[in-house]
């Protein structure tokens, strides 16, 4: 009797799940008719995503900063017949690996047959790599998207070995905000110009998250962001036992940077060990809330030790309790010129390095290979001559190193002109200009 009642009691929990899944599932695919009526902005990842491809296609980048927006404009834009689940969801966070066949098959009574499955903040579910090979195995065509470094490229590298494709998202451009707010980007005359300088220095405060840009969220949205991310994307996985001096240091972090990390330094300050302070960087990387630049140097020793580590949205450095961080606005130019090359390298393998010796510093060298493709100086006013000496002093120390003699010197509003220093031509352009007439 005791057996007979057990098994009645699994396939009711059994019938109930399934019953949960069908109805998150239902909820979803209203829910995203609905925020996709609403204006969005094309993007130009979109164009390095192939739907058509037999390799699954992965678009992976911090929390919000419009993954799921950008894939389903791209499968919009496609034609083709697609099913849609989005695991950042409480009813379906607790699934395990073995019942993914229960979402599939919930998602053919709701969609009808499809060709293409978009699986949404996917490494919320454990194995989930062994449903994803099974399905491209069996044919479809498969789009990810993932907030988590380690989770999606440890296990992409180990379990579709050659059978994925990666794209990395940030939040909007210089170039997305002026789209969204119907700025002008073109056309130079002087209400345009102004216009545009308006618009920059409200970017430059707010930061590029779509939901900022769109002014649809309210003053706590950057320590909520950040709250969610270090308790829902790295809590949750790493059972950190000191969660409390965790998220101080995540605080501490995004507000010194940019800056150079020094671990030993992390653990005397907030009192914990030198493998427990490595171990929270670790994850704070893995998250996407920051970016590491690491030192040019062809010995990897130095690389690995001289890291420096940058907000990935200048958002992220105010607008949190206990920011007391100020404007910044020469870091945040700083962190703004560093995540548009990402935006434009990335795709191309490309590196980004910054240059130091005892004489000077540069902020970034565009590398491929052990080849200096172009030295970059930020700099938010170089009207004062020592500050104006010192920025093209690193990058003629860096250009006689490296033999690289593309150089840029960004500055936040002089006027595009060449120098010459010591023989080597240095652009010097406006950051606005910049922004949105990237050289690719």
């Amino acid at each position: 009797m005791r057996f007979e009642n057990n098994v009645v009691y699994l396939q009711k929990k059994k019938l109930m799940n399934t019953l949960t899944i069908k109805e998150a599932l239902t909820e979803q695919k209203v829910e995203i008719e609905r925020l996709l009526s609403r204006d969005t902005v094309e993007r130009p990842e979109a164009k390095f995503i192939n739907l058509n491809s037999e390799l699954a296609q992965v678009v992976i980048g911090v929390r919000r900063s419009g993954k799921s927006t950008l894939c389903h404009q791209v499968i919009r834009g496609s034609k083709l017949k697609y099913a849609y689940v989005n695991f950042d969801d409480e009813r379906l966070t607790t699934l395990k690996g073995e019942q993914l066949n229960d979402v599939l098959r919930s998602l053919y009574d709701i969609y009808g047959k499809f060709e293409l499955l978009f699986l949404d903040e996917i490494q919320n579910i454990s194995d989930w790599y062994l449903f994803v090979n099974r399905l491209l195995r069996a044919g479809f065509h498969i789009l990810i998207t993932g907030s988590n470094a380690k989770l999606l490229s440890g296990e992409l590298a180990t379990h579709l070995t050659g059978r994925h494709e990666t794209v990395s998202l940030y939040p909007f451009s210089f170039k997305e905000y002026c789209t969204y707010h119907h700025i002008d980007t073109t056309q130079q005359t002087t209400m345009v110009d102004g216009l545009r300088k308006a618009a920059f220095e409200t970017y430059m405060k707010t930061g590029g998250f779509p939901d900022i840009v769109k002014n649809t969220v309210n003053d706590n949205y950057i320590d909520d962001l950040v709250h969610n991310i270090v308790y829902r994307d790295i809590q949750q996985r790493y059972s950190i036992r000191h969660i409390g001096i965790f998220r101080q240091i995540v605080d501490h972090i995004l507000n010194t940077s940019p800056s150079k990390i020094n671990i030993k330094e992390l653990q005397d300050l907030f009192g914990i060990s030198f493998q427990t302070a490595e171990n929270y960087l670790t994850y704070i990387k893995e998250a996407y809330l920051v970016i590491s630049v690491k030192k040019f140097s062809p010995k990897s020793r130095i690389r690995i030790r001289n890291e420096k580590l940058y907000a990935v949205d200048h958002g992220l450095m105010s607008n949190r309790r206990d920011a007391f961080s100020g404007e910044n606005l020469g870091w945040r130019l700083e962190t703004i010129a560093l995540i548009q090359l990402m935006r434009i390298h990335n795709r191309f393998r490309r590196d980004i390095y910054y240059y130091e010796d005892t004489k000077a510093e540069a902020d970034f060298l565009v590398c491929k290979g052990n080849t200096v493709l172009e030295i970059i100086q930020v700099s938010y006013d170089i009207s004062n001559p020592k500050t104006r000496a010192r920025e093209l002093k690193g990058l003629e120390l860096a250009a006689v190193k490296t033999g690289c003699t593309k150089l840029t010197l960004i500055t936040l509003d002089q006027r595009e002109h060449t120098e010459t220093k010591q023989g080597l031509k240095v652009n010097i352009v406006p950051i606005v200009d910049w922004l949105l007439n990237p050289d690719e």
